[in-house]
């Protein structure tokens, strides 16, 4: 018997809910559910994620990650190996600009992980990672 993990619903503040339905759409490959003129409710790998028009957003901060300035605050998803790879595809052949381009982070160390950050069309910073073994998502 497999066990379930919960699912999140997360909503996001986007200036553009067009630019948002071509991003989570088209490129990311999101099935579309409940919309209205303000919102759309996207399946985000089984999670509610819900794109809400709220024009002007506050600038992000970030902290020093890997070598890296890390964008937060940022969501994503833990995808397996082949799907992280496929997705960063998906990405480069829609001429979508990095904000990290995809690495190996952590290499020999506990946790090791791909990952990936890049903004959406309202500024939203996302994280995409994956783990040989998810057993460590949590290694410290």
């Amino acid at each position: 018997m497999t066990a379930s993990v919960p699912r999140f619903h997360l909503a996001m503040p986007v200036d553009d809910l067009a630019a948002a339905t071509e991003f989570y759409g088209s490129v990311i490959g999101c099935e579309r559910g409940r919309s209205s003129d303000t919102w759309i409710d996207w399946n985000l790998h089984g999670h509610q994620f819900v794109t809400h028009l709220a024009p002007g957003r506050s600038q992000g901060i970030h902290n020093p990650v890997d070598g890296h300035d890390v964008p937060v605050p940022h969501f994503g998803l833990i995808l397996p190996i082949p799907d992280f790879h496929a997705l960063a595809d998906r990405f480069k052949a829609a001429g979508k600009t990095f904000v990290i381009d995809p690495y190996l982070r952590f290499e020999g160390q506990p946790g090791e992980q791909w990952t990936m950050f890049l903004l959406d069309p309202a500024g939203n910073a996302l994280e995409f990672k994956a783990f040989a073994d998810e057993a460590q998502i949590f290694a410290t």
